[in-house]
């Protein structure tokens, strides 16, 4: 057994080239040894998003605080609140984060298949955002 003490691991800015806007990513777990899930909450400050990006073996969110978004290719985008819980399918491609007018925060988990969990794809435009 392993006890991963809370804030023992560093908060850190959402990367530019996977996010637009303010993104906070707070790591709760990483893979151990034979296991392949990982899980980190994500705080989307206003207007904050991923870009649209798949995942090998899906993904599930857990939304714990403010309202959001998430969006399927081709699909209309949802809106999501605290309680909400989504499931991506693996290789679908899509998107999530914050409302155009309040952050949001949710627990992403996800698996790794042959040391992967997710595929970045290009940002989400503004146009497509605003879509709602």
């Amino acid at each position: 057994m392993q006890i991963i003490a809370a804030g023992s691991k560093p908060s850190r800015p959402g990367a530019a080239d996977c996010f637009t806007g303010q993104v906070r990513l707070d790591p709760l777990f990483n893979s151990f040894d034979q296991a392949r899930v990982q899980g980190a909450y994500v705080t989307f400050e206003p207007g904050a998003r991923t870009a649209w990006h798949t995942h090998p073996l899906g993904q599930t969110l857990i939304v714990t605080a403010g309202c959001g978004r998430v969006q399927l290719w081709g699909e209309p985008i949802q809106t999501i609140r605290p309680g909400d819980v989504v499931w991506i399918e693996p290789g679908e491609k899509h998107w999530h984060g914050a409302g155009p007018d309040t952050a949001m925060t949710h627990m992403a988990i996800h698996e790794m298949l042959d040391g992967k969990a997710v595929e970045w794809l290009e940002h989400v435009s503004d146009e497509q955002y605003l879509r709602a």
